[in-house]
């Protein structure tokens, strides 16, 4: 004689294997639902972007804080998780608020609010909620200076770049790039900098100018959908070769920026040594663009190596610091 409780844990381990599987086949929706609407959440918040800004705002923060015994641990966990949280919820509600006009273009017609996966309250609510969370973990988590930075950052995004420059401006993306390049300056604040550092404002010059020829490569290979959304592109304003031309602009300008960082403390040889070959590689394809713009491997390699040139930098500056501290 065994307890009823035992007899059924017995029982349900003396099936046939067939009665497993109709057990799994009930489970078989509910955890299939649950990955989709995860997925969908993390299309709505661009999370691929979000990593990018994490790994900015990481930078910033291993670039000033104290190393050792007195590492700010909980600061440095409540940055990352205030600013993926910010990150999320901007990028969630720029997709609310430009629902519509993503659904006219190719590029975005499949993204979570277009096509119905995730309803516009869905979308709003998390976009709300992820915003609150991460201005309050800012603000209680590193402190009031971060928690504005935050705020400031995403009021500029939402409130002023997606609703009124990107579709009135072809040059939205050169205000647009004010908020984007915030994330290392709250990082560097976080880790005990003050904003008015020269670090500070290095690290912002340098993530501004870098989004210049990240965000213009993409926009031309993609100009058809974006007239279909209805945005201007600035190479609308200046062609395709005038828009090659300041892509190359800027990339001597994120060049010279890199190239003198360490003259005000941030790095040292080996940044500058990862500064001036990241810099040829970047004006080489910068420049070959501009000669040959209807070439579009041209843009895809440029494109991508914006982005390798940001994790690039940005990991030998931390590691060249961390590595001097560990001789040291």
């Amino acid at each position: 004689m065994r307890p009823s409780g035992a007899a059924s844990q017995l029982d349900l381990f003396e099936q046939p294997a067939g009665s497993f599987r109709i057990l799994r086949g009930r489970w078989a929706l509910p955890l299939g639902a649950v990955r989709d609407s995860v997925g969908a959440y993390a299309e709505l918040s661009k999370f691929g972007i979000v990593l990018l800004v994490l790994v900015s705002s990481c930078s910033g923060f291993m670039l000033a804080a104290p190393l050792g015994a007195e590492f700010p641990w909980r600061q440095g966990g409540a940055v990352l998780l205030g600013v993926m949280l910010l990150s999320c919820g901007a990028s969630a509600l720029n997709q609310v608020q430009e629902r519509e006009r993503d659904a006219l273009m190719g590029r975005t017609a499949g993204r979570p609010l277009p096509s119905g996966r995730l309803s516009l309250a869905q979308g709003t609510l998390f976009a709300v909620l992820a915003l609150a969370a991460g201005a309050l973990v800012l603000w209680l988590g590193v402190g009031r200076t971060a928690g504005i930075l935050g705020l400031a950052a995403a009021s500029f995004y939402n409130g002023l770049y997606t609703p009124w420059l990107k579709p009135t401006s072809p040059f939205a993306a050169v205000p647009g790039a004010v908020p984007g390049s915030l994330p290392p300056v709250i990082g560097w604040v976080a880790g005990g900098g003050s904003l008015t550092d020269a670090g500070a404002l290095i690290l912002f010059g340098i993530l501004f100018l870098w989004q210049m020829p990240h965000f213009w490569a993409l926009a031309l290979r993609y100009q058809g959908d974006y007239a279909s959304g209805g945005f201007p592109m600035v190479s609308e304003a200046v062609g395709v070769e005038g828009t090659a031309r300041l892509i190359l602009l800027y990339a001597l300008g994120l060049t010279a920026l890199s190239l003198a960082a360490p003259s005000f403390g941030l790095g040292g040889f080996a940044s500058l040594a990862a500064a001036a070959l990241l810099g040829w590689r970047l004006i080489w394809l910068a420049n070959t663009f501009a000669r040959r713009p209807e070439d579009r491997r041209g843009w895809l390699s440029l494109f991508l190596f914006s982005n390798f040139y940001l994790l690039l930098f940005f990991a030998v500056l931390v590691g060249e610091r961390l590595v001097r501290h560990a001789v040291s």
